[in-house]
């Protein structure tokens, strides 16, 4: 796309990439930095763009120095993240995008080389240039403390996953979630349904149902709505866990824990780098941030400030796990991996693909390129294609 040359071109261009525009400014004051974000989904789908759409507004409201503006609903194809790039830059005047899906990775890359002289930040990509680098707070961890639940309270050992996209995020949680949930029920199975959206309610309720009418009582997902934690509450003993944001609100009767995010975390880390000149159009090449439960950029729970429902705690006592309760061993493993120093890992071998394949031997542990850019495959136990 050439550079727009008047205000109709503009409008046109705003129109065709059906944004939502909010913003504090419209101009940059002197001193200031201003920040644009480019979400998949809409703000309100208490999900994975609502949780961004919090850590903007809370760093935004934490430095005087900081203006922001976002741009929902946009398309993961690169000319709709170029056509929003342009928006952000020629008419917003913002100092630095970022751009918050997997998807949007080949157009970040493109509106980068358009705009040098903008930093860019691609949320869960593994490309960088010299003003584009990456930042990802994952989940892994997270999802095999609920499959250790979700194993321990599960009557028939048989479990249901409402996968998004079968790309390596995702991939990579539906394999946490399952070695979690063998690792107390040696015997239990993931059955894993695709529905190709990052945001369907009506999808995901429909495959929440039909694996409920297959025979799962415990739901996980990726999905950018509460429509599985809603499936799981309207049926006897089916539970679920939560993804992203507190959706417990949504069925605290069902929700037995989940997996939160403080995107905050990192906005500010990086936006504070920004103001004070670490980070510039030249140098990130080499930033890709990677943060845990360690850099407290994800958090155990339903809701924030509780790792575990309540409800469901005594349950989790009662059952033994080679001499500890179920809710000691999920206690534990939150503490080993949530500190200064790490000591477990989920993807420690022998870990076995569903084929029988050893992937890992015993003791061996993934590295990032392993769970970042090659897992493409489903670990033993889990029902499903991963494509």
């Amino acid at each position: 796309m050439s550079n727009m040359k008047n205000s109709r071109v503009l409008l046109i261009c705003v129109v065709l990439v059906g944004v939502v525009l909010l913003s504090g400014c419209t101009t940059t004051s002197s001193g200031k930095i201003k920040a644009g974000f480019i979400y998949v989904g809409p703000i309100g789908d208490y999900g994975w763009t609502n949780a961004h759409d919090e850590g903007r507004t809370i760093v935004e409201d934490k430095y005087d120095w900081l203006e922001t503006v976002y741009i929902e609903s946009v398309a993961e194809d690169t000319a709709s993240v170029v056509a929003a790039a342009d928006t952000l830059v020629e008419v917003e005047q913002c100092d630095v995008i970022f751009t918050t899906s997997f998807g949007f990775m080949d157009g970040t890359l493109a509106a980068a080389e358009k705009y040098p002289d903008v930093l860019f930040f691609h949320c869960s990509g593994f490309m960088r240039d010299v003003n584009v680098g990456n930042y990802f707070a994952d989940f892994y961890q997270l999802y095999y403390l609920n499959g250790l639940m979700a194993g321990a309270l599960s009557p028939s050992g048989e479990l249901g996953y409402v996968g998004a996209f079968p790309i390596p995020e995702v991939i990579r949680h539906i394999n946490a979630f399952t070695l979690g949930a063998r690792a107390v029920n040696a015997t239990a199975t993931v059955d894993v349904r695709w529905i190709y959206s990052w945001y369907d309610p009506t999808l995901a309720t429909n495959a929440a149902d039909a694996l409920v009418a297959d025979g799962v009582d415990m739901l996980a997902f990726t999905e950018d709505s509460p429509a599985v934690i809603q499936a799981a509450e309207k049926y006897d003993d089916v539970y679920a866990f939560s993804h992203y944001s507190p959706m417990q609100y949504y069925g605290n009767d069902s929700t037995i824990s989940g997996q939160l995010v403080h995107w905050d975390i990192l906005y500010d880390e990086i936006l504070s780098k920004v103001n004070d000149g670490t980070y510039n159009n030249t140098n990130l090449a080499d930033v890709d941030y990677l943060w845990f439960l360690k850099e407290d950029a994800v958090e155990l729970g339903g809701l924030f400030g509780v790792p575990i429902n309540t409800i469901f705690e005594d349950d989790l006592k009662a059952v033994d796990v080679s001499g500890e309760t179920a809710y000691a061993l999920v206690m534990r493993r939150l503490d080993e991996m949530d500190g200064p120093t790490v000591t477990f890992d989920p993807f420690t071998g022998p870990i076995k693909a569903q084929n029988g394949t050893i992937m890992f031997a015993d003791g061996v542990q993934a590295t990032i390129p392993d769970l970042f850019a090659f897992m493409d495959w489903f670990v033993e136990g889990v029902i499903g294609s991963p494509s």
